[in-house]
This record gives structure tokens, sequence and C-alpha cells, in this order.
């Protein structure tokens, strides 16, 4: 017969985990938050530095609309509407598609028109 062996110690710092033999209770499902956008903090007005970084830029992109301009200057939507009109309305861009919801502009290809001067 072989020699008897002595039982193996257990920490008693550390408690055991019960082995779990089957199914059990499982966790509960967290729900996520959904997806959360961050707000804009686009100005409501030009001040003077941002007008004219407008007047000076925007006439050279390809493609001008309200929402690329908001984007770009951090202004609202219909702030841009208005400037672009404007900017339209003295020629420094031209318009391309007019819809109701989105207006689609682009650079001059020709010289802005500029007052001759007779001596």
């Amino acid at each position: 017969m072989p020699p008897k062996q002595a039982p193996k110690k257990t920490d008693s710092k550390k408690p055991q985990k019960p082995t779990s033999s089957g199914g059990g209770k499982a966790k509960k499902k967290k729900w996520s938050k959904g997806k959360t956008r961050d707000k804009l903090n686009n100005a409501v007005y030009f001040d003077e530095e941002t007008y004219a970084k407008f007047k000076k830029e925007v006439p050279n992109y390809r493609l001008i609309t309200p929402s690329v301009v908001s984007e770009r200057m951090k202004v609202r939507i219909t702030l841009a509407k208005k400037a672009l009109t404007e900017m339209a309305k003295h020629g420094h861009i031209k318009l391309v598609f007019k819809h109701r919801r989105q207006w689609v502009y682009t650079r001059n290809t020709k010289a802005a028109p500029t007052a001759t001067v007779e001596a």
C-alpha cells in the first residue's frame, strides 16, 4: 500500500469561487444610452474677423453651398445663406442650382466687374 498523502491546505484569505456545474442566472443586458451628437456652437452674427475671412476665402471655393460655408466658418446656415445671396448679388460668385432646400454656387471664372475711371 502506498503511503497516505496529507490533504492540500487551502489559503483562507482568498475565498474560492464555487464551480458552476450547470446553467445559472445570466447577467442582464445593459442597454446603450444611444448615439449622442456634439452640440454645435456656431455664430449667429459675423464679427469683423470672420466676415473678412468669408469675403477672402469663399469666392475661391469650387463648390459653395450654405452647408460648406457653415461648417468651415462656424456660422449658422441662415447667416451663410444671407451672406451668399449678398455675394452673388455683387457678382463675386455665381448661382448654379437653386432648390428650396439647397443652393449651389460656384466661383466666378471671369474677373469681377471693376469700375473704370476715365480721365
